[in-house]
């Protein structure tokens, strides 16, 4: 028996070359699950059409013969089809507003949405993600950001020479050049009006962890937030500090007497307050890679940043990797694309304005970085989500919700079954 299955040219914009399935795995799965794939063709996706012709893949633009199709990022009003399943990143599990027409008309067809950012196991950890590759290119990003800022203030250093991530050949070649400006910092040290240079770490997860990835390429030590003080007695210039804030660093119980649990905070944010401000004047760049929901509270507001800041402040860049406008960094107004990927936020007049230049504070927002290391990145993604497809595959998704003979992990994913909600996601109606 054969099964088929589609993936949708990514055209959300110019820089997304992401695929979620490589061609090499879809040579595998017509070779032992008897899969079909029908892909659509592309001109900027970073395997070729011949790659997946070669493979055994169709290429051509109707993939409405497939039952299943796969894309990456959210997919157009007008492209889904009744009964049909989707898998992608849908971006509604927060009842995202510009994404709720879309639900809407899955809804009004019938159809079925699996989202890879649901697929969990019995723990809640995600099991197939771009995180880590987020984390890589933001981190490069935001280096990038500081160095030209920087430059604008004709302060000379070896983050001057680095990079934005979609101008190396590839991740290696990153790596290789990160590694001699870090030599360059061990043997000539960074300029003293700079010390202690400091890089906050707001969260642990993937992201966090392709971030810090980055960075211990660079002479680093790390330090606790309790720490930070300290290191202003005797600042090194031959290194880079690193802390990581968790989440008892950045919220305390509004109760006086009652001690942090986390999963309390979880179950109940409201009531906890933030004290992330308390470390912010001493940071000369912060990246923000946690999950953060509107019962959260925010690490930084704008009502406290205008009351703290002045020309002189030592918190030069946020790399903003979360990218929750208005949300955990209050005063990220926008997203970013590659080509430019910084703004300005100037705290005293709450305005913003492209590149590194001027009063304020530098924001590196980009929003689909794993985009710039898009081989890299797909390879990985596929690899994880490669064990589910053939179980995808030949799922019968005719069937009732609770009769599905889905894994675990993708029963968990399915945001959508026959264009209505499932159990875990019945709070998203009120979004609609």
């Amino acid at each position: 028996m054969s099964f088929m299955l589609g993936i949708r040219r990514e055209d959300k914009n110019k820089w997304e070359a992401r695929v979620p399935l490589i061609p090499e795995h879809v040579k595998k799965f017509k070779e032992e699950h008897g899969i079909e794939t029908i892909i659509q063709p592309s001109k900027i996706r970073t395997y070729s059409d011949d790659e997946y012709v070669k493979a055994g893949a169709i290429v051509k633009e109707d993939v409405s013969s497939c039952p299943i199709v796969f894309a990456v990022k959210e997919i157009p009003i007008d492209f889904f089809e009744s009964r049909k399943t989707y898998v992608f990143f849908s971006h509604t599990i927060k009842g995202q507003e510009y994404n709720m027409p879309m639900l809407r008309k899955m809804m009004d067809l019938g159809c079925n949405l699996i989202d890879y950012e649901r697929i969990v196991d019995e723990r809640g950890f995600r099991l197939v993600f771009f995180g880590r590759f987020a984390g890589l290119a933001g981190m490069i990003d935001t280096l990038w950001s500081f160095g030209q800022r920087l430059k604008s203030q004709n302060i000379d250093t070896p983050f001057n020479e680095i990079k934005q991530t979609i101008h190396y050949k590839d991740l290696d070649d990153a790596n290789k050049h990160l590694k001699e400006g870090g030599e360059k910092i061990k043997k000539d040290g960074i300029p003293k009006s700079l010390t202690p240079l400091v890089v906050g770490f707001a969260g642990y997860g993937n992201v966090s962890k392709g971030a810090q990835e980055i960075l211990d390429i660079l002479p680093v030590k790390e330090i606790s937030p309790k720490e930070i003080k300290d290191i202003y007695d005797n600042p090194s210039d031959r290194c880079i500090y690193k802390v990581v804030f968790k989440e008892e660093d950045m919220v305390e119980p509004i109760s006086s007497g009652n001690t942090f649990e986390i999963q309390d905070y979880y179950n109940h944010p409201e009531k906890y307050r933030s004290v992330f401000e308390k470390y912010v004047p001493d940071l000369t760049m912060l990246m923000n890679c946690i999950y953060w929901d509107i019962k959260y509270p925010r690490l930084i507001t704008k009502e406290f940043i205008k009351k703290d800041y002045d020309v002189s402040y030592k918190l030069q860049v946020i790399g903003d990797i979360s990218i929750d406008i208005n949300g955990a960094i209050e005063f990220t107004e926008k997203s970013t694309t590659p080509d430019t990927p910084s703004f300005i936020y100037n705290p005293k007049t709450d305005s913003i304005k492209a590149g590194v230049e001027g009063k304020g504070i530098v924001i590196m927002g980009v929003d689909n970085l794993p985009c710039e290391l898009p081989r890299e990145s797909s390879h990985v993604f596929s690899t994880a989500l490669f064990d589910f497809i053939p179980e995808i595959a030949k799922a019968d998704f005719t069937k009732d919700f609770d009769d599905c003979k889905l894994p675990y992990a993708i029963k968990k994913a399915v945001i959508l079954h026959h264009g209505k909600l499932t159990p875990d996601y019945q709070y998203i109606d009120r979004y609609i």
